[in-house]
């Protein structure tokens, strides 16, 4: 066995030593945890320790209950009861009346939402079926459906008092819808 050994074995033999034959009697000194005499049965001098606030124990309450034997009493120590914390240190509030220690979002506020115009008509969808075209010269002809209506249309034709014929140019055919002005195409296939 090494040297270390056998000073750990002492400083074992030691320690169960004091475990076993080591003095047991209790601290004449410790205190209760909770006082529960009632102020009834303390003395007026006892009951101003008690209601003194804390660390406000002083010589003055002390000597009111000593006996003049020359040594100091023990005082009776109590645990107040608690205390809302709101009563302590008040709402916690800042001068501006927001809590100081409240829930806080660092998300940005919404932005305003600006009232959007409302959008410019636009011309509807093309009533019109292609059906079919032809060349004549140097002139086409496109026919067209509308429901059960077969129409055919030249350049520069009105259809309808609605829409104009502006070209006929394969594959497509440019019309103009007169009540806004706004051009559209119909795809009517390459020149054959």
């Amino acid at each position: 066995m090494k040297m270390r050994h056998l000073a750990m074995l002492a400083a074992l033999l030691v320690a169960a030593w004091l475990a076993l034959f080591g003095d047991k009697t209790p601290n004449g000194g410790a205190s209760a945890a909770v006082d529960r005499s009632t102020s009834a049965q303390k003395s007026p001098a006892q009951r101003d320790v008690a209601t003194a606030a804390p660390g406000d124990v002083s010589g003055d309450a002390l000597s009111h209950s000593s006996s003049g034997s020359g040594h100091k009493p023990k005082a009776d120590i109590t645990v107040l009861a608690l205390r809302n914390r709101a009563e302590l240190i008040g709402g916690a509030s800042s001068s501006d009346g927001t809590s100081l220690f409240g829930a806080q979002s660092w998300t940005p506020p919404p932005l305003p939402v600006k009232a959007l115009p409302p959008p410019a008509p636009t011309a509807p969808a093309l009533p019109f079926t292609y059906l079919g075209k032809k060349r004549e010269d140097t002139t086409w002809e496109v026919y067209l459906a509308r429901g059960d209506t077969t129409l055919i249309v030249h350049d520069k034709s009105m259809i309808e008092g609605t829409y104009r014929v502006e070209s006929i140019k394969p594959p497509s055919l440019t019309l103009t819808y007169l009540p806004l002005n706004q051009s559209q195409t119909l795809q009517i296939g390459d020149a054959d």
